[in-house]
């Protein structure tokens, strides 16, 4: 069973603030934005991207935001996480060719 009462405790540098809701709101958008990067980087081949031209890499991280941004969307049509979306993309296909191969993988 879970706690409801629980301290949390929020750490910041700015001497000044005395709000701590402020600081949760604060905190609250820097967790979407880790959540941003880490999606982009798992879901996108963000991570993957060997290119060296700048050109290249900004086509590339372009691309990868607009596919996330795609994913994001039907994710939240369907109820789903990002993830699932991603990993079930080939779901389909697969049951179809463990079914009846395409091409057969026996050898005469």
């Amino acid at each position: 069973m879970l706690s409801t009462e629980r301290t949390d405790y929020i750490a910041t540098n700015d001497i000044a603030q005395d709000n701590t809701q402020a600081v949760q709101d604060a905190y609250g958008f820097r967790w979407n934005v880790e959540r941003f990067h880490r999606e982009t980087k798992q879901l996108t081949g963000l991570k993957d991207c060997q290119y060296r031209k700048a050109r290249i890499v900004r086509n590339h991280v372009a691309c990868a935001i607009l596919v996330w941004v795609r994913l994001k969307q039907v994710a939240n049509e369907t109820n789903k996480t990002v993830y699932l979306l991603k990993h079930g993309l080939l779901d389909d296909y697969l049951r179809q060719q463990l079914k009846s191969s395409a091409i057969q993988m026996t050898f005469a």
